[in-house]
């Protein structure tokens, strides 16, 4: 088991599931976290951030960070040190991202989800970022962003039990042309809807970054706000499920204790 680009894990027996036809997609999600509705809402999200970093804050990537590492080899090989930093500080800012989220996972989990707990400080700091004005203040803007979105990409890893990246794409694209490419040789109609899961998930996020652009002009730097929006939606999603489950395992017990003082 490996560990992808895009986020998501690739198993070392990939096309394992060809004997057993693929059929995963369509089983319900284990835990709201990893549900199709969770995963729309972070896969507009992630375009969203994309898009409002590239256009309103200098053509930095929010999430794309092999786009940020190529521009600061090119930028040092054109000897701007000023503008490799630009694009070097986010990448750092993402990776302080990822490991803050692994530290939440170790630490909450008792009594709120350490995937609320990442989801919410994302969403606080995107409205934060709001705020921030442009200009000289554009890279702590995008050093925040790309902290977010480290969390996200390290908290949000699975859809349906498949490895989902919600912040990119080319993770995604392949899995959905070798899903694709399953279907083909076997005709199974579970690797078809693993493929149409992974080319949603793809189309989300591109709707994420045509709402992005169509916020900026007429939001400008405030459009993140929306964004945090849509994160906070998420985290009362996977709370007001959270609660659904307490319910049901309480409606559980009793029916097993009224069970229990029958016999």
């Amino acid at each position: 088991m490996g560990y992808s680009m895009n986020g998501g894990y690739v198993s070392a027996n990939a096309r394992e599931g060809r004997q057993q036809g693929g059929r995963t997609t369509m089983q319900r999600a284990k835990q709201i976290s990893e549900s199709i509705e969770l995963g729309i809402i972070l896969a507009l999200a992630g375009g969203f951030m994309d898009v409002y970093s590239y256009i309103g804050r200098d053509h930095v990537f929010a999430n794309a960070q092999t786009g940020n590492i190529l521009l600061v080899g090119v930028s040092i090989s054109e000897g701007n040190w000023a503008l490799a930093g630009r694009y070097f500080f986010p990448v750092v800012s993402f990776a302080v991202g990822i490991m803050l989220a692994d530290l939440v996972h170790e630490r909450f989990g008792s009594v709120i989800h350490w995937r609320q707990v990442t989801v919410f400080f994302e969403a606080v700091i995107l409205l934060g970022v709001s705020f921030i004005p442009g200009g000289d203040f554009n890279l702590l803007a995008n050093c925040l962003t790309s902290f977010a979105c480290g969390m996200q990409v390290e908290s949000f890893r699975k859809i349906h039990g498949h490895g989902i990246a919600t912040t990119m794409c080319i993770g995604n694209l392949r899995n959905a042309l070798q899903n694709v490419d399953d279907y083909i040789i076997t005709h199974k109609r579970g690797f078809l809807e693993n493929g149409l899961l992974y080319f949603g998930v793809i189309f989300t996020f591109v709707f994420g970054a045509v709402l992005g652009n169509w916020c900026i002009e007429r939001m400008g730097l405030h459009a993140i706000a929306v964004a945090s929006v849509l994160l906070f939606v998420a985290f009362a999603i996977m709370f007001i499920d959270r609660e659904r489950d307490l319910r049901f395992r309480w409606k559980l017990a009793a029916e097993a204790w009224k069970e229990g003082c029958r016999k």
